[in-house]
């Protein structure tokens, strides 16, 4: 075989992560927070948000919170990387289960890089004093994807903005528990 498996995966990663990026990073320098355009009808939008926090934009505490967040991020970084090359590359691991652990990683990493990142690079306002402030740690995580599946003038049925990073650790968790749950009970079971 040319390339080994962990590099494949390796190359996976990465690729994944550009595209979440350069998806932000476009959407981040050519709109303004809260600008709004359909791509097809009323169905898809891009939306322009960011998010201080975590899923669903919870926050954790200020300054802080966002720190050990943050960090917090890393460390899940740093343990999926292990679990990939350690517990399922280097045992032989289904492509599936490897694909879909690996996608979780391209999320975590992606929506790290703007915490990390974004407000170093790209400046925020003080709401006190009005300067601008280039900060590691404290950027907020570039949403833009919503999908208004069902929506009256009353009720919209998934209401939610998110990101490229978010949609690869959706659809990944969804796709392990449909088709991969027999991978991880056997893996419990071996443990015992």
């Amino acid at each position: 075989m040319f390339f080994s498996k962990g590099r494949n995966v390796a190359a996976f990663v990465i690729i994944l992560v550009i595209i979440d990026q350069l998806i932000k990073i476009a959407v981040k320098t050519s709109m303004m927070p809260g600008e709004s355009f359909n791509v097809l009808g009323s169905w898809f939008h891009i939306n322009f948000i960011e998010n201080n926090g975590m899923a669903l934009g919870i926050q954790w505490g200020d300054y802080t919170g966002k720190i050990l967040l943050t960090s917090f991020r890393i460390v899940l970084i740093s343990a999926l990387i292990w679990y990939l090359k350690c517990r399922l590359i280097a045992r032989k691991a289904p492509t599936g289960v490897i694909v879909g652990v690996s996608l979780i990683l391209v999320g975590a990493i992606g929506n790290a890089i703007d915490c990390i990142f974004y407000e170093m690079i790209f400046g925020a306002v003080d709401p006190v004093t009005g300067a601008i402030m280039h900060r590691p740690f404290m950027g907020k995580v570039v949403d833009m994807f919503y999908f208004p599946i069902i929506e009256t003038e009353r009720f919209v049925f998934f209401q939610y903005i998110f990101n490229f990073a978010d949609a690869c650790i959706s659809c990944s968790v969804v796709y392990l528990i449909l088709f991969q749950r027999k991978f991880f009970s056997n893996s419990n079971t071996e443990k015992a």
